[in-house]
């Protein structure tokens, strides 16, 4: 079970630190030498996923990442039709900032036959969409309105909400390429508020700023977009060793 492992992960190493992987954003040929370039520096698993695919083939690029590594490969599903083997599992997200029924629940109903016939594991995850001080692709598919930065209250009660609701994670989303990440105020706020698991990404473009976050009571941090570039790939152990603050940094 990867919700399992997940929870191992945050035990031994203290917080667990997964790359997205966006198909239309990274290309084919760029594919396998990455996975193995965050296999080696300490990730400890993949979301393969975006808002709005236009070009990337999802399906054959879910299955080269797989090939490409032991990790845990986890659909961060921007649409219902990105439900696909052979992922290790799924986030099942409802948009719980949002009041878009169909975000809440719609999709969810189209989403979870395919998921059951193709055996992927589910993984039940509050999504809050958090004001990044810009437009996200995620916000704006979604139709969902972002909780404001200067309100962790909100945030820490629509969190809660959630954990009663069943929920197994909570995912605080700043959006893809975000000028500013989730507010650590916020992210403090919502870990003091709930026992469950809590996702951070969007906007985390240092390993200090990632640590932070983890000070804070993140459980697990997302990073995307910034490594889209590769002359940022040698960053990469060192936001690992940042995040993983259990296991002895490496001089």
């Amino acid at each position: 079970m990867i919700y399992e492992l997940l929870l191992k992960i945050i035990s031994s190493k203290g917080a667990a630190y997964l790359i997205l992987l966006d198909p239309d954003k990274l290309s084919n040929d760029k594919l396998t030498e990455f996975v193995k370039y965050c296999e080696v520096s300490g990730v400890d698993g993949f979301l393969v996923g975006g808002s709005l695919l236009i070009d990337g083939d999802f399906e054959n690029f879910l299955k080269k990442v797989k090939s490409s590594t032991d990790l845990p490969v986890i659909i961060f599903p921007g649409e219902v039709n990105q439900v696909y083997q052979p992922a290790d599992a799924i986030l099942f997200l409802s948009v719980v900032s949002g009041r878009n029924p169909e975000h809440l629940i719609g999709k969810h109903i189209l989403a979870a036959p395919m998921i059951k016939k193709k055996n992927i594991e589910p993984i039940s995850t509050g999504y809050i969409i958090v004001e990044s001080g810009s437009v996200t692709t995620a916000e704006y598919i979604s139709g969902s309105k972002p909780i404001p930065r200067n309100k962790p209250e909100i945030a820490a009660a629509t969190a809660l909400a959630s954990q009663y609701l069943g929920m197994k994670l909570i995912y605080l989303e700043a959006g893809s390429g975000a000028s500013q990440s989730v507010p650590n105020e916020m992210i403090n706020a919502v870990s003091n508020y709930c026992n469950i698991p809590i996702i951070v990404g969007g906007g985390i473009k240092t390993p200090q700023d990632a640590k932070e976050k983890v000070n804070n009571g993140a459980n697990i941090i997302v990073t995307g977009n910034f490594f889209e570039n590769e002359n940022n790939w040698n960053l990469i152990k060192n936001f690992a060793d940042a995040i993983h603050f259990k296991v002895p940094i490496s001089v």
